[in-house]
């Protein structure tokens, strides 16, 4: 770990506790263009943060909509802590909580511009090499399968242990615009424009039809 821990130390400035306490619609775009990055055996697997979706306890789309359960407890927690959870029973879906302990609100990572292990994360992915990169994180399943994160690291808190999260040494991309519209996947809460990404971002899940 003394190897991988030097090497995240040049990463970039971890992100304080306090930033998490802002509210899921405000964290969801502050996320974008940040770095996460898990810690696997003697690797850093991780990317540039570029699509997110926020969810609150008074939205219908959210699991907190209907109050704490043993599911969703986590995103009751202390702001920055990790939400696993598993769509359909297939993907397992990274979000961060937001706002503050006792409200069960967070922010959904749908996805990710690889930098960091990207060899590793192909094999993880079980896609060859010939496959284009930007294919590797773009979507919530697909970055948590590359990151090889499930429902263990539910609960756990950000900058603790094996996930981090950076605000990055040097930017790239900054030319692209933020971009907003509703979020996927979803039979309620449309009208809320909480899907948040870069726009024209080439890892992005979905291409949005139009900037709001």
């Amino acid at each position: 770990m003394d190897v991988i821990s030097s090497k995240i130390s040049t990463l970039g400035r971890r992100l304080p506790p306090d930033f998490f306490k802002l509210s899921a619609e405000e964290l969801a775009p502050q996320l974008l263009g940040k770095v996460l990055v898990r810690v696997w055996e003697n690797y850093c697997l991780g990317g540039m943060i570029c699509e997110t979706e926020a969810y609150t306890e008074d939205d219908p789309a959210s699991h907190t909509f209907r109050g704490m359960t043993p599911r969703n407890r986590s995103m009751f927690a202390t702001p920055g802590t990790l939400y696993v959870y598993q769509s359909y029973g297939i993907h397992w879906c990274l979000n961060i909580k937001s706002g503050v302990e006792g409200r069960g609100e967070g922010v959904l990572i749908r996805a990710l511009q690889p930098l960091y292990g990207i060899e590793t994360m192909r094999k993880l992915r079980h896609i060859p090499q010939v496959r284009p990169e930007h294919e590797l994180c773009n979507g919530p399943g697909k970055l948590t399968q590359a990151l090889a994160i499930d429902k263990r690291f539910d609960g756990q808190g950000i900058n603790k242990d094996l996930v981090f999260l950076f605000e990055p040494s040097e930017r790239t991309l900054d030319h692209l615009a933020l971009t907003r519209g509703p979020r996927i996947g979803i039979s309620e809460g449309l009208d809320l424009m909480w899907r948040f990404a870069l726009k024209k971002h080439p890892c992005l899940s979905r291409p949005f039809p139009q900037s709001r």
